[in-house]
């Protein structure tokens, strides 16, 4: 039988990662010494109080459903971390848990997206940012994050990027993939552009825990009342905790998009995971040394991998101050190895070198590359000294 597929999900793009991933996988299952660097998720495990929370929730009998937004006592957690970090203030009708802040995303963009309305993207991007957008029928309109200006956009750009069709605007910060954020300075200037044009600020703070230097994180949601109300605010415990497979996200907002999310989940996933929301509830109200530890050693990480890595010939790099992620652009180490695209140019690293990144091109700029330093010093030494050598040997051939 010949099953006629919807054409939203036609429409979407496949994920430029799977390739190589897949690659990699069967490269390690041959016995090749692959390491991979296309890894979004920490390399620690969930701190142990953390898991004693969710075992003693089992243990206690708490396996059934929860409210659709989320268990109260996780609302209240979630609404008092807003407190402490950022002085915001929101009500319980204001939050909505759900499976994953990638989840949560997309419960968001399918109630306030009809067909044609227009998302504002900044590039580099998340690559689930376009397709989400699409399969709410909305349509994704890129704005070039320049590298000369730490891939943010400016107040000038997002202005001439808005139609009458705009509806919304992302902002990243800290940002996957680049590891950059934007200032306080920044976010009031982006800010007033969304005021006047009245379009919706969507802040994905996913990676707000792990910052480095002198670096703050800035939520544009802090700024002013007037910019909480016409913020939704994307968070989780998934890159703070070292908890990505318990898949816990969250939204805060306006009572009415959050109500919306919450009819839409009550009809699509019942609720988020019981187990997760009690060890969810551990992480925000327990102790957060694990959370700083972790911190210490991504940031020690890069200050050592970063000077390593723009001594490659051909990679020049915009040193990140937060996540774990390094974007460098190599589109002169491919021409100087001979490759016509950077995507060559990583399937050439991957066969010859064992080493698996992540191309530019499923970010929207297809002159990069990711690096995840979510991995150990000795492996991430060794991979940055084998894309050094499969250079340095390429060019001087």
């Amino acid at each position: 039988m010949a099953i006629k597929l919807a054409n939203r999900v036609m429409a979407l793009t496949p994920s430029t990662t799977l390739a190589i991933t897949a690659k990699a996988k069967e490269l390690k299952e041959k016995g090749e010494d692959v390491i991979g660097l296309g890894a979004g998720e920490p390399d620690f495990n969930t701190p142990q109080h953390i898991l004693d929370a969710a075992v003693k929730s089992m243990n206690e009998g708490h396996t059934k459903y929860t409210p659709s937004a989320g268990l109260p006592a996780l609302k209240k957690a979630i609404i008092n971390k807003f407190e402490t970090d950022q002085g915001l203030s929101y009500k319980p009708n204001e939050v909505i848990v759900g499976n994953g802040a990638k989840h949560v995303l997309y419960t968001l963009f399918q109630v306030i997206l009809n067909d044609g309305d227009e998302v504002i993207i900044p590039t580099p991007y998340w690559v689930s940012y376009p397709e989400q957008v699409k399969l709410a029928g909305g349509v994704p309109v890129y704005v070039d994050g320049l590298e000369q200006n730490h891939f943010k956009i400016t107040p000038q750009q997002l202005k001439e990027a808005i139609t009458d069709k705009t509806k919304a605007v992302i902002i990243n910060s800290p940002s996957n993939p680049t590891g950059v954020l934007y200032t306080e300075k920044e976010l009031i200037e982006l800010g007033k552009v969304c005021l006047e044009e009245d379009i919706l600020i969507v802040s994905d703070e996913i990676y707000e825990k792990l910052v480095y230097g002198s670096a703050q994180h800035v939520s544009i949601a802090q700024l002013s009342p007037d910019l909480k109300e016409q913020t939704i605010v994307i968070n989780g415990v998934s890159k703070s905790h070292s908890m990505t497979g318990w898949r816990i996200g969250y939204a805060a907002g306006n009572k009415q998009v959050i109500e919306a999310m919450t009819n839409l989940a009550s009809h699509s996933t019942s609720n988020p995971t019981t187990t997760a929301q009690y060890a969810a509830i551990a992480a925000y109200n327990g102790s957060q040394e694990p959370v700083e530890e972790m911190r210490q050693a991504f940031e020690k990480r890069l200050e050592i991998i970063y000077d390593k890595l723009v001594a490659i010939p051909g990679f020049t790099c915009v040193k990140p101050q937060g996540a774990f992620y390094l974007y460098p652009n190599v589109k002169n180490a491919a021409e100087l190895t001979g490759f016509n695209s950077v995507d060559d140019f990583v399937e050439a690293l991957l066969v010859e070198a064992k080493v698996a990144v992540i191309p530019g091109s499923g970010f929207g700029t297809p002159d990069n590359i990711r690096l995840s330093y979510a991995t150990s010093l000795e492996q991430l030494e060794k991979a940055v000294e084998r894309i050094g050598q499969f250079v340095t040997a390429k060019v001087n051939i």
